[in-house]
C-alpha cells in the first residue's frame, strides 16, 4: 500500500508511505534468496528494496566460486570437513553453529540452484564442476567460469521474477525506524525523483552488503560497501561484532594510476580462481616468493597469509613498479585460460595485456568484513522484528574468510532467515505516532537540509580522505600508535563530514554524503576494535602484538553508549560440534601440489 502523506503546517517535509509486512534491504542474492524463501512460504506482502536497477547489486562482482560439500571430485568431502576447514581460517573466532548452518546448508542450496538453471561450468560428465579454492582441504569451489556472481544473481532475480516477489529499485534507505527495543519500519528516499518514503514494517531485513570500501584501495564500486547495513542497525539499536577484522585479498589490480585508461581499475579483484586453477606468484626479482612463507599451500594458502606474504615483499623492496607483484597463469594453455577465466581474460586483453602469455600486476586490496551486525542462529538481531543476512551479519567467517563462503552464506541464511521470518510475519507494521513525531520527521527535516547545503568541503575530498585514514591508520599491519593517530584523523574528518557541500536529492553527492554517515560508524568500529585487540589474529595483524593470543579467542562487540560515544565488551566463543571437533582432529589440509 502506497499513499501521499499530506503534512501539518509544523512539519517541514513531505513523505510517501508504503505498508508492507517484510521490509528486505538490499536485492543482491542474501536479499533475493529470503525473498524467495518468504514467497515459497506464502508471505506475499514483501518489498525488496535496490540502490541500483534491477539485478545491478554487488554479488555480480564475485567471481570465483560458491562452496559446497558436492564432493564432486572429492568425495571423501563432507559438511563437517567444510565447517572445520572455516574454523581454522577463521582462527576459532566463528560462531560454530553458524557455520554449520552454512556448511549443512550448502550441498542443497547448490543443487537447487542447479535445478532453477543457474549455469555451472561442468565436467566432462555434466555434474557441477567444483576447483581448488585457497585453504580448502577439497575441491568444493562450484563455479560458473569466472562470474559466478552474476551466474547466481541472474538465477536468482530469475526465480523471484517466477514469483512474482514485488521489487522497487533506486531507493536509498538512511535509517531504520526503532525505539530500540523493536523495529517499525525505515526512513529512504527515491533517488530518481528525490522523494522521501516511510516504510511501514513489521519484519525488516538488512540484506546490505559490507563495509570494505571505506578503504582507499578496495574491490567494490565506490557507491557501495560503505557501511550501510552495519551503521543503520547500529543507530536502531542493535550490536555490532568482529569490526577490526578486515580481509585484504591478495591480488587485486595494482595499476599505473597516472594512466586513465588503467587509474579505474586500482584495486579491482583478480579472482582468486586464478591461482585455484595454477597461477603462480613471483616477485621483481623473478622469485616464487611463496616458497618462503608457505611452502605446502604455496599461492592456495590463507587469504590473510598470501597478503601479508605479497605486502612484505613489497615493504622489503622486491615489488613491482606498481607497488604489487606478479601472477601469472601464462604456463596454462590459452584455451584453458580463455574458458575457466573468460572475464579475467577479457578485462585484461582490453587493457593490452594478454593473461596468456604476460603476468598480471596484483597487490592487496580491501575486500571483505568478516564483522558486522551481531545476530541470533537465524539471522535476527536484539531488536526485535530486525534481521541481518549476508555481508551485513557477523559470525560465520571469524577473524578470515576462505574465498567462496561468502555467496555459500548469502544463499544459506537467505533460506534461514526467511524461514523465521515466514514464521512471524503477521502484516503491515505501524509507526508509533511518537516515533514518528521525534525520529521520522525530524530526520527527513534534517536531510532535507542537508540537500543543496553550501559547506566549506567538497563531498568527494571528505570521502577520500576517511578511505586514505583506514588505509594508512588499519590497514594490513597495525600498531597501537598508528590506530590512534587514525582516531584523531577520523575526528578532523567528522568535523568536515558535518560542515560539506551537498546537491539535490537525486545528485550523486547527495547519496555519497549518506554515505559517508554510515562509513564514519564502520571506520571508528573497525579503529577501535583493532586498538582493543592486543593481539594478531587472521586479518588482523599487530606488529607490536604479533602473535595470536589464547585468551583473546573472544568476539569484540559494539554498542551505542547510553550518552554519546562507542561502548566495547567482549564475550567468549562457543566451541564446535562434536562431529566437526571430530573433523577437525582428522586434520584435512589442502596438497596444493596437486595442480603442480
Amino acid at each position: 500500500m502506497s499513499q501521499r502523506r499530506p503534512v501539518t503546517p509544523d512539519e517541514s517535509v513531505e513523505y510517501e508511505r508504503e505498508d508492507v509486512s517484510v521490509l528486505v534491504i538490499g536485492a543482491g542474492a542474501a536479499g533475493a534468496r529470503t525473498a524467495i524463501e518468504l514467497a515459497e512460504r506464502g508471505v506475499d506482502d514483501v518489498l525488496v528494496l535496490g540502490k541500483r536497477g534491477h539485478g545491478d547489486a554487488h554479488t555480480t562482482w564475485a567471481r570465483g566460486g560458491i562452496n559446497g560439500a558436492l564432493g564432486t571430485h572429492d568425495d571423501a568431502d563432507s559438511p563437517a570437513i567444510h565447517a572445520a576447514d572455516t574454523l581454522n581460517e577463521g582462527h576459532f573466532l566463528n560462531d560454530p553453529a553458524k557455520v554449520e548452518t552454512v556448511t549443512e546448508q550448502m550441498p542443497a542450496r547448490l543443487r537447487e540452484l542447479d535445478e532453477w538453471g543457474m549455469a555451472y561450468s561442468r565436467t566432462d560428465d555434466g555434474a557441477i564442476d567444483q576447483r581448488f579454492f585457497g585453504a580448502q582441504s577439497f575441491r568444493r569451489t562450484a563455479f560458473a567460469g569466472d562470474h559466478t556472481g552474476e551466474s547466481l544473481l541472474n538465477t536468482l532475480v530469475g526465480r523471484a521474477q517466477e514469483l512474482s516477489v514485488p521489487y522497487r529499485e533506486n531507493v536509498m534507505i538512511t535509517k531504520l525506524v526503532s525505539d530500540g527495543e523493536a523495529v517499525y519500519g525505515a526512513v529512504g528516499y527515491d533517488m530518481d525523483d528525490g522523494e522521501f518514503v516511510l516504510f511501514n514494517a513489521g519484519t525488516v531485513v538488512l540484506a546490505a552488503g559490507g563495509h570494505a570500501a571505506i578503504y582507499d584501495r578496495h574491490t567494490s564500486r565506490d557507491d557501495e560497501n560503505n557501511g550501510d547495513g552495519a551503521a543503520l542497525a547500529y543507530d536502531a539499536g542493535a550490536s555490532l561484532m568482529d569490526m577490526e577484522f578486515m580481509q585484504f585479498h591478495p591480488t587485486g589490480m595494482a595499476v599505473d594510476e597516472s594512466d586513465p585508461d588503467w587509474e579505474p581499475w586500482s584495486g579491482r579483484l583478480v579472482t582468486e580462481a586464478v591461482r585455484g586453477e595454477g597461477g603462480r606468484l613471483f616477485n621483481a626479482d623473478g622469485e616464487r616468493f611463496m616458497e618462503r612463507y608457505s611452502p605446502d599451500q604455496m599461492e592456495l594458502d590463507a587469504r590473510d597469509v598470501v597478503a601479508r606474504a605479497i605486502a612484505t615483499e613489497v615493504a622489503e623492496g622486491r615489488g613491482t613498479e606498481n607497488g604489487g607483484v606478479y601472477l601469472d597463469i601464462s604456463h596454462r594453455d590459452a584455451d584453458f585460460i580463455r574458458e575457466r577465466l573468460p572475464r579475467m581474460y577479457e578485462r585484461f586483453d582490453d587493457l593490452g595485456v594478454d593473461m596468456a602469455e604476460e603476468p598480471v600486476e596484483v597487490a592487496p586490496t580491501s575486500h571483505y568484513g568478516m564483522g558486522g551486525v551481531a545476530v541470533d542462529d537465524a539471522g535476527e538481531t536484539s531488536v526485535d522484528g530486525l534481521f541481518a543476512i549476508g555481508e551485513t551479519m557477523a559470525g560465520v567467517h571469524g577473524a578470515n574468510r576462505l574465498g567462496g563462503n561468502s555467496l555459500a552464506e548469502t544463499v544459506a541464511y537467505g533460506v534461514v532467515a526467511g524461514e523465521r521470518v515466514a514464521e512471524r510475519a503477521d502484516g503491515p507494521g505501524a509507526v508509533p505516532d511518537d516515533l514518528r513525531e521525534r525520529l521520522v520527521e525530524p530526520h527527513l527535516s534534517d536531510l532535507r537540509e542537508m540537500a543543496d547545503s553550501d559547506g566549506d568541503h567538497d563531498v568527494d575530498a571528505v570521502l577520500a580522505a576517511l578511505r586514505e585514514l583506514m588505509w594508512d591508520h588499519a590497514g594490513i599491519r597495525r600498531d597501537e600508535a598508528s590506530l590512534r593517530a587514525g582516531l584523531d584523523r577520523l575526528n578532523e574528518v567528522r568535523e568536515r563530514a558535518a560542515n560539506m557541500r551537498v546537491g539535490p536529492v537525486t545528485s550523486e553527492s547527495f547519496e555519497l554524503a549518506v554515505d559517508v554517515g554510515f562509513m564514519l560508524v564502520a571506520a571508528e568500529a573497525v579503529l577501535r576494535g583493532a586498538l582493543a585487540r592486543e593481539e594478531s589474529r587472521g586479518a588482523h595483524y599487530r606488529t607490536d602484538f604479533p602473535d595470536l593470543d589464547s585468551d583473546w579467542r573472544q568476539n569484540v562487540y559494539f554498542d551505542a553508549a547510553d550518552v554519546g560515544g562507542m561502548r566495547l565488551r567482549t564475550e567468549p566463543v562457543d566451541e564446535p560440534s562434536e562431529a566437526v571437533q571430530a573433523a577437525l582432529d582428522e586434520g584435512h589440509e589442502l596438497d596444493y601440489h596437486q595442480l603442480e
